[in-house]
């Protein structure tokens, strides 16, 4: 009968970290992050549901005329703001999980 309540508390606790997990997902859905190109002539603004919130590009840059050097700013800087927004989700769930990897949930 030992094994079966330690196996309880196992499961409680496995629940307990999922939940915590899901609400700090929550919570990391609604945040922004901000990616930067071009020394700031392009601000790319994600949250952490990877929703592209706003784009901001310089006066400046379309004065140069070339699309491809803006085009390249703009993937540019979502990129980089996609890769804000994961890299801080994956701090937030290792501080829940231990650093234990666990596939699938963030």
């Amino acid at each position: 009968m030992k094994g079966l309540g330690g196996m309880q508390k196992l499961m409680q606790q496995a629940n307990q970290m999922q939940s915590r997990m899901k609400k700090v997902q929550e919570e990391l859905a609604t945040r922004e992050f901000e990616g930067v190109s071009g020394g700031g002539a392009v601000i790319a603004k994600v949250n952490g549901a990877n929703q592209v919130l706003s784009i901001e590009i310089k006066k400046e840059i379309f004065e140069s005329g070339d699309a491809e050097i803006l085009q390249d700013m703009v993937k540019a800087s979502v990129n980089d703001a996609l890769k804000n927004a994961h890299d801080t989700s994956q701090k937030e769930m290792q501080k829940i999980t231990g650093g234990i990897n666990m596939p699938g949930m963030f």
